[in-house]
């Protein structure tokens, strides 16, 4: 019994292979192209598991179509990626692999991942952000994702502006949204300079936790959750987190008491591989 775990996203493809304790026994990675091309590399790495394979769990960049009564289901909707557009994914699987699958977006799998193995264990209520090429947020209550008519598109609430920061955001949609203010383009727009190659001593880090940190506000007030966690690329940068932690502090005014900071703003401790476990206990759970 093995369970597949496809991480899709906007820039590549992580496939994988787990066991029942989601012990990760083999992975792939190559780069997101066209559909066909890249749907083809997927049905090849788990063509070895077919009689073995009991499920597949699967997270996707979007937006995507997540109501199971919807006749796109399955679908990549209205997502920029060229090419992906109305994509039937969960239907290209189903023609090769007669398994459930589950379906959900890249960064709930990421949460869900941590949810059962990383900073969430143990808790009821967990958000999970991913700030890096783009923003998404991912929000479990209870074991269950938070979702109404669609997933939540978290990464593009408003922000106020830094009172020092000239930028106007590069959202195409709404400018100076989260991800049009914070997202790893807007430091690069900024400063012409990616964020791995800016000293932590740059003033950009300044307004990048102050966006940050608005983002875990409104996240606090409106859901109260047990633990925020915030990964992707711009996260791992070490110092961080103890910024985000005190630009909260500094917004909040102590107007509600969170857990303790060092338990409530963290990163991923399962890191890089919090999509690929999540979209493994995804499918486990799907049977």
């Amino acid at each position: 019994m093995v369970f597949g775990a496809i991480e899709a996203g906007g820039t590549k493809f992580v496939c994988a292979i787990g066991d029942k304790n989601l012990n990760i026994e083999k992975r792939a990675s190559f780069p997101t192209t066209t559909p066909e091309e890249t749907m083809n590399l997927v049905i090849a790495f788990f063509n070895d598991y077919q009689t073995e394979l009991e499920s597949i769990g699967v997270g996707s960049f979007g937006p995507i179509d997540v109501q199971q009564d919807s006749s796109t289901y399955g679908y990549i909707t209205s997502t920029p990626k060229s090419g992906w557009q109305d994509f039937d994914f969960v239907g290209s699987l189903k023609k090769h692999f007669d398994v459930p699958v589950a379906w959900t977006t890249d960064v709930n799998a990421a949460a869900y991942g941590e949810y059962v193995c990383g900073e969430g264990r143990g808790k009821n209520s967990v958000v999970y952000y991913t700030i890096g090429t783009g923003i998404g947020g991912g929000a479990i209550q209870k074991g269950e994702f938070i979702e109404g008519f669609s997933h939540p598109e978290m990464g593009h609430m408003l922000v106020v502006p830094h009172e020092r920061d000239s930028f106007q955001g590069n959202c195409p949609f709404h400018k100076n949204c989260l991800e049009g203010m914070a997202a790893g383009p807007a430091i690069e727009a900024r400063t012409g300079r990616k964020g791995q190659d800016i000293s932590e001593t740059d003033t950009v880090w300044e307004s990048e936790a102050f966006y940050i940190a608005q983002c875990v506000y409104n996240t606090t007030l409106i859901l109260s959750p047990d633990v925020i966690i915030l990964g992707g690329g711009v996260m791992q940068q070490s110092h961080m987190v103890e910024r985000v932690r005190a630009a909260f502090h500094s917004l909040m005014k102590n107007y509600v008491r969170t857990p303790e900071m060092k338990n409530y703003i963290v990163t991923p401790s399962l890191k890089n591989n919090a999509g690929v476990i999540g979209c493994l206990a995804l499918a486990k759970k799907e049977i």
